[in-house]
Formats: C-alpha cells, sequence, structure tokens
C-alpha cells in the first residue's frame, strides 16, 4: 500500500505540474519551448520573466493603467523605501484611454503604440548582474547596444571599455539591451547573448524588444538598477556602441569635479523638434507642442555624477516617456533645474562636421577628446591602436 500511495502522490505532483506549464504557456501565447527557455533564463538571472513587451501586437484589454491614479503612488512608494533587488513582473496592458480622440486617431502608427503602452516603464530583467557594482566604482562605463551587434560589443571591450583600476579607481563596464526586435532572430540571438554573457559577465538585460523608441526605456529602466545597486559608485558614463572613448581623459577631467549635479556632454540649446515625417527624429505637434526642447546632451554619449542620476531617476517616475531618449532626460533635467553643460571634448558629428574631412581621421585629434561619435568596429579598433602608438603630434590642442 505504501509504494501504491507513494506513485499516486508521484501522478498529482507530475499532474500539476503539467497543469502549471500548460496554463503559463497559454497565458503568455508561448511554445512549450519557448516557456521552458525563460525558465532557463530565470534561473540564470534568478528574475522573473514575465511581461508583454512594448512592440508586441496590440491586444485590447478591460483593465489599464490610468495616468493620475494608483501607478504613481506605489512607484513613489517603491522609491522611498528603498527596493535592494530587481523586483518587476510586469503584466502590462494597452491603455485606451484616448484611443477615440482625434487627434490621436490622426498619428502614424508607431506613435499610436508608443501612447498605448506609453505607462509601461518597468520590465523583468532577463539577465542581472549587481555584482558589478559591489566595492567602491569611481567610473561606471554603460553602453547602449542591441542583441545583434556582438562585433561592436568586441570591439568596445578591446579598446575603451577595457575594466581596469588607474591610481586606485575602479573602471567597471557594462552593455544594456533588450531582446531581438525580429521575432525569428529571437531565440538563437539569446542563446548567443548567454553565452556572450557568460565568457565576460557584463550584460544587463531587460524584457522589453530592442527598438528606437524603447531607448527611453532602456534609459529608465538602467536609472531604477543604478539606485537599486550601486550605493557606491561615483560617476557614470553613458554612451552609444558606435563611439570612440578616452576613459583616460574623462578621468582627468574628473579630477577637477566636486560631488554635484555633474552632467556634461555635446549640449544641445532650443533644439527643434523634427516635424518631416521622413526624419528618424520626427514628433507630431499631437505629442510635444513646444517650439523647443529643453537643453540636453546628445549624440552618443555624456557624463554624470551618479547623485545626480539618483535624482533623475526619482524624477522620471512622475515624467511620461517621451520617444527621444536624450530628450527625455533634458526634460528630466530642466525639472530638476540643472543645466548639462557643454564640453568642446564630445565631438557628436565627428571631430569635423564634413564627414570627408580628413580631420575625422586624424588620430592626434583623437587623443585629446573625450567622445567621438561615430566609429564602426573597424575604424574603432585601428583608431585606438593608433591613439595609443608612439603617437607624434606636431601641436597639442588643449581641450580638458
Amino acid at each position: 500500500m505504501a509504494l501504491s500511495g507513494k506513485k499516486t502522490v508521484y501522478k498529482s505532483v507530475l499532474l500539476s505540474f503539467v497543469l502549471v506549464i500548460t496554463v503559463t504557456v497559454l497565458q503568455r501565447g508561448m511554445t512549450p519551448n519557448q516557456f521552458l527557455q525563460n525558465q532557463r533564463k530565470d534561473l540564470l538571472s534568478q528574475e522573473p520573466v514575465k511581461a508583454q513587451k512594448r512592440d508586441d501586437v496590440l491586444s485590447v484589454a478591460n483593465n489599464f493603467w490610468k495616468k493620475d491614479s494608483e501607478p504613481v503612488t506605489k512607484m513613489a512608494a517603491t522609491t522611498e523605501k528603498q527596493v535592494k533587488s530587481w523586483d518587476v513582473t510586469t503584466n502590462c496592458t494597452v491603455n485606451l484611454n484616448f484611443s477615440k480622440d482625434d487627434w490621436f486617431k490622426g498619428l502614424e502608427p508607431n506613435f499610436k503604440q508608443f501612447l498605448l503602452y506609453r505607462h509601461c516603464r518597468y520590465f523583468p530583467m532577463i539577465i542581472n548582474h549587481p555584482e558589478k557594482c559591489s566595492g567602491n566604482i569611481h567610473l561606471l562605463i554603460v553602453v547602449k547596444s542591441i542583441i545583434t551587434q556582438h562585433d561592436r560589443r568586441e570591439a568596445i571591450r578591446k579598446t575603451w571599455g577595457q575594466e581596469k583600476e588607474v591610481d586606485g579607481k575602479k573602471i567597471r563596464t557594462l552593455f544594456l539591451l533588450g531582446v531581438a526586435s525580429k521575432e525569428e532572430e529571437r531565440a538563437n540571438y539569446q542563446k548567443l547573448l548567454e553565452y556572450e554573457n557568460h565568457i565576460y559577465g557584463d550584460i544587463l538585460q531587460w524584457d522589453f524588444l530592442d527598438s528606437f523608441f524603447n531607448l527611453t526605456l532602456k534609459e529608465v529602466n538602467f536609472l531604477k538598477w543604478l539606485n537599486i545597486y550601486c550605493d557606491n559608485v561615483r560617476f557614470v558614463f553613458k554612451g552609444d556602441d558606435d563611439v570612440f572613448v578616452s576613459p583616460d581623459n574623462i578621468l582627468d577631467y574628473l579630477e577637477d569635479q566636486k560631488a554635484g549635479d555633474l552632467f556634461t556632454g555635446d549640449v544641445l540649446y532650443k533644439a527643434k523638434p523634427i516635424r518631416k515625417k521622413e526624419n528618424k527624429y520626427y514628433i507630431p505637434t499631437a505629442l510635444y507642442s513646444k517650439t523647443h526642447y529643453p537643453p540636453y546632451a546628445g549624440g552618443g554619449g555624456f557624463l554624470m555624477d551618479s547623485s545626480l542620476a539618483r535624482k533623475l531617476y526619482k524624477v522620471s517616475e512622475n515624467l511620461e516617456l517621451y520617444p527621444i531618449d536624450d530628450v527625455f532626460l533634458g526634460m528630466c533635467l530642466e525639472i530638476l533645474k540643472v543645466t548639462p553643460v557643454a564640453h568642446a571634448g564630445f565631438k557628436t558629428f565627428g571631430i569635423v562636421k564634413n564627414k570627408n574631412s580628413k580631420m575625422n581621421k586624424e588620430p592626434c585629434f583623437f587623443q585629446n577628446m573625450l567622445v567621438v561619435h561615430k566609429l564602426l568596429p573597424p575604424e574603432l579598433l585601428r583608431m585606438w591602436d593608433l591613439v595609443h602608438s608612439n603617437l607624434t603630434c606636431s601641436r597639442k590642442l588643449y581641450i580638458l
């Protein structure tokens, strides 16, 4: 009888497990293989993965987050109690509040989708590395990348993203990613990314699709992550994966900086929203009606004090997301009454704007810069080697 009883218990447990998997698969619209892959990710990251991605096919739902109700209160409470682990398990549903308004009906599909899911702010983590902020970190280098651009990350690891210690000051590097935007690429690229992360341990990945409009999600999720895990980070450099950066020049610049609201880069003042629909940065008047943007640092990289980053996180929680991430940070700075500082060492259009100019390929100019945009991996590797060779320049540019 005891053996028979044990078999009955085992069958009951097995049946319950199968039912749980089946229900979860049906709820998520996954195949069993996709479900099991996600469970494997959960074990690797020790974080739950359960979210409807903002860029998925729109679904009609009866309930949604209202702009001025419960979610803002919950966010504020979360900020105050200083959560010490990533605990986001969002089930993001569509907000149909304004979907019948005339101004909304006239928008392009991508803007409609952005607005319907604009309230979906934080997402579960697939890959997490809280240990990156253990100890005192003088400079945290954070790079926005996408899952398919492994070659760019590899070039950065070999050049300006090298983790090192300079005169007792630790430098650490992280790459920020979502998931592959094309469904047919997702599973294979995810496996490759997990292997890459196994080798280098420098990936932060969230469960939202990597797209242009979702760059702001990358911004706010990183700010939340920094606020949770990085009490002992002094400065943060945040940039794109197609720039040349000189950490040594950045450290020299930071020598003279006191604790405060440092935010510096290539600052755009009184930039106008682009109204031409064919432009990548087009913004309809219905989304932003003002004549000018607030001052913001753009073009691939900026530097900030970690204490300001914490303030930006708190302010950002109560500000509606904007589809251009650089501008969104400018809006947050405006609320804080902090004006970003322009620095000549940040070159967002190359050394000079004329792409054909020989100056853009002259290592003697790169030698004195903090950030230069834009270089693809072969160009970055070549320029890094030239700048760090026995380079003799006819004259020195003092810009630091």
